[in-house]
């Protein structure tokens, strides 16, 4: 897998332009991806990478830190429930995933491989989800 050579670096630097200051009305999930956006990507967690993929923040350099976190863990819990990141993941927008190949094939074979039974222990409509995506057909 292609790792990204600038964990150094925060969104803001790599996914140009630089966010303003969220508004000081702002609900606490803007302020969280405006404080993301300036994190250096090493210090981005699990729960932080679930935040901006679901909200479709930045996903070219966003996904790539995911699958590597999914590779070792599928059913990571990163902050709701088991298997969270992974479904967050797998409802990219397809266009995200394009430019990804390598890593949506990855991600395929993962979910490929995960039993019925883990499964079955996802929240409704997951198994659904992930066989959409396994099988290439689209994502939300």
């Amino acid at each position: 897998m292609n790792r990204p050579l600038h964990l150094d670096r925060t969104l803001d630097e790599l996914d140009p332009p630089c966010w303003t200051a969220s508004a000081a009305d702002a609900t606490h999930l803007v302020r969280k991806v405006h404080e993301l956006r300036r994190r250096p990507l090493r210090e981005l967690r699990p729960e932080d990478l679930r935040t901006l993929v679901s909200q479709r923040v930045a996903l070219p350099y966003v996904l790539p830190l995911a699958v590597h976190l999914l590779m070792e863990e599928p059913l990571l819990d990163a902050c709701f429930y088991e298997g969270d990141l992974l479904l967050t993941a797998a409802e990219a927008p397809v266009p995200a995933w394009a430019v990804l190949p390598d890593l949506a094939a990855q991600l395929r074979a993962v979910i490929t491989t995960l039993p019925e039974a883990a499964i079955a222990d996802l929240p409704q409509g997951a198994a659904e989800v992930l066989a959409r995506f396994a099988t290439g057909s689209g994502s939300a």
